[in-house]
Order: structure tokens, then C-alpha cells, then sequence
């Protein structure tokens, strides 16, 4: 049996961005998941509850939260912690445990969390006294009539003797998980609502959850969440599978209240500040901050495209048109710890996402937004599938889909193609006759290009590199050569911008003739970039 909870970082409260604008066949997809016995509540159940609750006028969830919790600051918060050994299950020798998070800050509204087993659903009490409070002294009268914002799952992911978090749902419809030797960066969202529209956005919230108690031998955990909002209801199971790369599989129905603008399923927020593709405006030993460097989208009609993140001088939203969607994900392209040398935040360990649709989604866009910041504090990148058309008032929108938690993002790729494995962005350069290199005023790109594809190919064996730029610029230079030094092929770029007050999107691919051989990088220089 597990003998402790490792208390770390990733404990801390889910929402640590606070500006809310910001925040932004079954039995194949679910092998070996059924069991033998009948549960006492199941899918089904949440379903009818959020088709009833769609039915019906939206009603906002209360808050009695008083001001000793609602003022707060982030790391005072972080002291309330719920005490190990009152972790649910924690003296049953089971896989999973649940402890769960305090109201506090931002975190006003109670969600209520039940047990699932064969023959009863049980609601967990909260009790003040299960919380380690640290430091702060906040009256016990005050404490009477609150409750949970959330919930951790605990499992033993990295040691068999320690229980350490493997998957978070605290805010909104936000969540995380972790696979082994991992640190929390990006989120997961149950559902985004009309996200960077003028007329501001909705953020759908989970506001009760049942969890159904494992086995002793259980691989995996099953959560039910009731989704409410003013423009629809949902209904969602999350099957969590912790591992080297954490699975969860996602199963939703959602009924629309009224027409919506703007729905974005499977939506995943994460932080860009800066990087080799948008170096920092101040000098900063860290190379890069960011949860993720890229958004990678894979088309199984038109294949595969790359686009680096940027920390844009205003609301930048880019969409990839997808005829049909074989998977999309916010990655974080490396986990070198040279890339980021950050010793407390560990930027190197955090998870890449992968979101692999199942069934045909029909057509639509993955779109992007990228929201200026001025620090790592915000959660400034979202993306999400939108999907062409949305059922009627009322029709049930069914979606699946399966999230992979890595740091190994290779496996997921075609082996036939390489991939941007680096963006480096600088100022254009030719070297003179005298050998001294000198600004031409143009603005440079290098990419490196890895994977096995590229194995063999020599710098007269015709590799080339395919490049544009649109409307609002010139190609100054393009060009393909080995990369000897880290193997694989780098890519050179020289553009001119026309207008810098508009972005310019440029494009590369790498190819052999008419074949392409790697996924095609899009980058969108921002306005002011």
C-alpha cells in the first residue's frame, strides 16, 4: 500500500492565472473498461440530468464565500492544503485516492463530489477539519456552509510507496493530468464558449462530479461531471489511465439552451512568453518560458502542420481549416532542461497534449488564439476544435475523444515526415567579402527539421525547401541544408514585411521533388513582431 502523498507544486490551486478573460465504437476506444457488475450510476444518468437542466431557465451557482478566503493572494491560498491522511480511501489499499481542494480566491462556488460503487452513490462531506490551514487564521465560524472547488486524484505514478497527483479538476470546466515525472503546465477544458469574441466570453463550469471507487486492481479511474452554463448543458466521463504518458478518455453529450457563436470542443489553455522563435524584449538568462511552444494539427486529408506560438502585441486568432480531423494538441516540442534552465518552474517537464478524435468529427477549423501578456502568469494560448455546423436547441451533440499527456510527442507522428524540431527567429544577415556578416534589414527564420525520413539524404540529393509568404511581404531567401552537428536538415528564411501594422503568415515545407517530406511550418509574424 502506498505509504505517503508527495505535497508538491503541482498541488497548488489549478487556476493560478487569475484574469478570468484569459482563462479561457466505445468498445474500442474503451477496452476492458466495462464491468461485470451494474453500477449504481453511470453516463446515462449525468446525460438526463444536463438535458433536464438544458430544459430549464440557467440558474447561477451561489457563493457564500466570506472575505477572509475571497481576498486571498495566490501563495496564501496555497497553504490550505487537505491533509494526506484524510484522503479518501487512503486506508484500503486501492490504486486511487481523492483529496480536494479548498473555495478560496477566485474559487467561489462549491461543486459537490460523490462516491460511485455497485449498489450506492454517496456524497462527500465537507469538513473544515480535513484541511490544513498552515499559517493562516481564518475564523471556524466562517468556514461553516462551504465546500470543495475541486478535486485531486492521487495515484502512485512515479514511486509505489508514494501517492502523487495524477489528475486535477478545480475552476470552471478546467483540468489537468500528468503522466510519470512530469510537472502540470497546460490545461484541459470541458468546453469553450464564444472565446475571444467582443461580446465576452462564457465559461461553462463542472458543478458536480461522481467518482467511481476502483478495485484493488484497477488500472484505471472513472470520473462523471455535470456541466452547466447560461447557453447549455453537458454531460461528461473521464477515464483516467496514469503512465509514462497519461491516457484520459473523454466521452460528451451536450444540449444547447440557445444558440451559441462560437463552440470550442476540447479546448486546451496554456502560457507562450517567449522563446527562440520570439526572443525575450529583456535580457533574461532563460532562454524560453512557455508551457508550450506549438500547436500541431493533423488532417487525414491534407496531413500535418506546424505553428509556433508567439506572445502577440494584440489578439492574434488563426484558424486551420480541417476536412477531417485526425488529432490536434498544444506541444511543448522540448524537454531539454539547457532549452529552458529553470530550476523552480522546470518548464522542461511539462506535457504536451494530444487530442485523437473518435468517430468522424465532419468538418471544421482547430483555432488558435494568442492573447498578449507581459509575464508567465497567464494563460494566454487557447485552442480548440469548432466545429461547421451545431445540432438545434435542444438535439444532443455527441463527442468523444482520447488526450495523451507526453513528453514523448514522436510516436504520435507520421514516421514518413519530419518535424519542426526548432524555430530560432533573428535579424537578416549577409556576410560580406570580407567575411563580416551585416543586417540587410530583412528578418530570419531557422528551423531545424528532424526524423528519420531525412536519414541518408546528402546536400546534392535534391532536398529542397518549399516556401511563401502571402500578401504583406517578399521571400528574401530560402534555402535547405544537412544539419551535421544534431543531425536532420535546417531551413533558412529571409522575409521582408510590407505593412508591419498587419501579420504575415510564411510557410515551408520540406521536399524531395513533388513529395513532401515534412510537416509544413506556418507561422503568423504578429503585427508590431
Amino acid at each position: 500500500m502506498p505509504a505517503s502523498i508527495r505535497v508538491s507544486l503541482s498541488s497548488r490551486p489549478t487556476g493560478r492565472r487569475a484574469r478570468p478573460w484569459l482563462m479561457m465504437s466505445l468498445i474500442g476506444v474503451f477496452g476492458g473498461l466495462a464491468s461485470p457488475a451494474l453500477m449504481a450510476f453511470d453516463f446515462d444518468d449525468v446525460a438526463k440530468r444536463a438535458r433536464s437542466l438544458s430544459e430549464s431557465a440557467y440558474e447561477a451557482p451561489e457563493t457564500n464565500l466570506p472575505d477572509a478566503l475571497r481576498e486571498l493572494e495566490y501563495e496564501d491560498y496555497a497553504q490550505i492544503q487537505y491533509r494526506g491522511e484524510q484522503a479518501l480511501w487512503a486506508d484500503e489499499e486501492l490504486p486511487f485516492q481523492l483529496t480536494f481542494f479548498h473555495e478560496g480566491m477566485h474559487f467561489d462556488s462549491a461543486v459537490k463530489v460523490h462516491t460511485v460503487s455497485d449498489d450506492e452513490v454517496r456524497e462527500v462531506a465537507f469538513d473544515p477539519a480535513a484541511f490544513d490551514y498552515g499559517e493562516l487564521s481564518i475564523p471556524e465560524e466562517q468556514l461553516e456552509g462551504l465546500g470543495f472547488s475541486g478535486l485531486k486524484i492521487l495515484n502512485a505514478l512515479n514511486q509505489e510507496d508514494i501517492m502523487d497527483e495524477a489528475m486535477v479538476f478545480q475552476g470552471a470546466s478546467y483540468f489537468r493530468a500528468l503522466g510519470r515525472d512530469q510537472q502540470y503546465g497546460l490545461s484541459g477544458r470541458g468546453l469553450a464558449v464564444d472565446t475571444a469574441l467582443q461580446s465576452g466570453e462564457e465559461f461553462p463550469a463542472f458543478r458536480e462530479f461522481w467518482v467511481v471507487k476502483p478495485t484493488s486492481e484497477s488500472q484505471y479511474l472513472t470520473v462523471f461531471a455535470l456541466l452547466d452554463s447560461p447557453s447549455l448543458s453537458g454531460a461528461y466521463r473521464f477515464v483516467l489511465r496514469p503512465g509514462d504518458d497519461t491516457v484520459v478518455d473523454v466521452k460528451s453529450r451536450l444540449f444547447l439552451r440557445r444558440e451559441v457563436e462560437k463552440l470550442g470542443i476540447a479546448p486546451l489553455t496554456s502560457m507562450y512568453l517567449y522563446g527562440p522563435g520570439q526572443p525575450s524584449e529583456s535580457l533574461n538568462y532563460r532562454p524560453a518560458i512557455h508551457d508550450s511552444n506549438g500547436l500541431l494539427v493533423q488532417d487525414a486529408v491534407d496531413g500535418w502542420s506546424w505553428r509556433p506560438l508567439a506572445n502577440p502585441a494584440r489578439l492574434m486568432i488563426e484558424e486551420a481549416p480541417v476536412e477531417s480531423l485526425a488529432g490536434f494538441g498544444l506541444l511543448q516540442r522540448s524537454h531539454d532542461f539547457d532549452d529552458y534552465e529553470d530550476l523552480v518552474d522546470r518548464y522542461d517537464r511539462r506535457p504536451s497534449t494530444w487530442i485523437e478524435p473518435q468517430g468522424d468529427w465532419g468538418a471544421g477549423v482547430v483555432e488558435l488564439i494568442q492573447i498578449p501578456t507581459p509575464n508567465e502568469t497567464n494563460d494566454n494560448i487557447v485552442a480548440f476544435w469548432k466545429p461547421e455546423s451545431l445540432p438545434s436547441t435542444g438535439e444532443p451533440l455527441d463527442l468523444s475523444y482520447r488526450m495523451h499527456w507526453t513528453t514523448t510527442e514522436a510516436k504520435f507522428l507520421d514516421p514518413e515526415l519530419a518535424w519542426v524540431d526548432e524555430t530560432r527567429r533573428s535579424q537578416g544577415e549577409v556576410r560580406r567579402n570580407d567575411l563580416v556578416r551585416e543586417p540587410d534589414g530583412s528578418l530570419a527564420f531557422v528551423l531545424d527539421f528532424k526524423g528519420p525520413v531525412l536519414e541518408g539524404y546528402q546536400a546534392d540529393d535534391g532536398l529542397a525547401v518549399e516556401a511563401s509568404v502571402g500578401d504583406n511581404g517578399e521571400l528574401v531567401e530560402s534555402r535547405a541544408v544537412p544539419n551535421p552537428a544534431e543531425g536532420g536538415w535546417r531551413v533558412f528564411l529571409r522575409v521582408k514585411r510590407a505593412d508591419d501594422d498587419r501579420p504575415m503568415e510564411i510557410r515551408a515545407t520540406l521536399k524531395d521533388g513533388e513529395a513532401p517530406l515534412s510537416e509544413t511550418w506556418t507561422y503568423r509574424l504578429p503585427a508590431h513582431g
